[in-house]
């Protein structure tokens, strides 16, 4: 994966799950955080009912990714009741969802669905999503049963 600008390193039944509400007194142990693998988090990408999908895939080590998050938790609170599901796919490292991931949920009380995605094959899966995709991040992807775009704020 690339980040571009200031970066720096720092089951099927999952896919129906509900975003974890997150409070000030919200610990991270009890963050119960959705852990997919490619052919897990691929149905997420092609659901064909009437709501419009928001996935933007981030990773908490990138700096472009953080400042635009404020914008999709605003994006899902401002939709979430207009038939819009935000999605906010993670690509921070496994070994770092309990010292990295889970606390930067809760820091910024996170209220989108969060998945993280933990599939090393990123030469394999990255195509998948989008075939003009480098795997730089952040990503966006916007779609419904008819139309699919592709947004990312290097055009890359």
């Amino acid at each position: 994966m690339v980040c571009f600008s200031a970066c720096k390193q720092g089951n099927d039944s999952k896919v129906e799950s509900e975003p974890i509400v997150k409070t000030e007194e919200s610990s991270i142990e009890e963050i119960e955080l959705n852990v997919y693998n490619f052919n897990e988090l691929e149905p997420l990408l092609n659901i064909k009912d009437d709501k419009i999908y928001v996935i933007n895939f981030w990773a908490t080590w990138c700096a472009p990714c953080v400042k635009e998050l404020p914008y999709f938790e605003t994006l899902n609170e401002t939709y979430k009741s207009k038939n819009v599901e935000v999605i906010l796919v993670s690509l921070d490292f496994p070994k770092q969802y309990d010292t990295k991931l889970k606390p930067f949920m809760v820091k910024h009380k996170l209220e989108s669905k969060i998945v993280a995605l933990d599939d090393v094959d990123s030469n394999t899966w990255i195509p998948k999503v989008d075939k003009n995709w480098s795997g730089a991040i952040p990503r966006t992807i916007i779609y419904n049963k008819r139309k699919r775009i592709y947004f990312s704020l290097f055009n890359r």
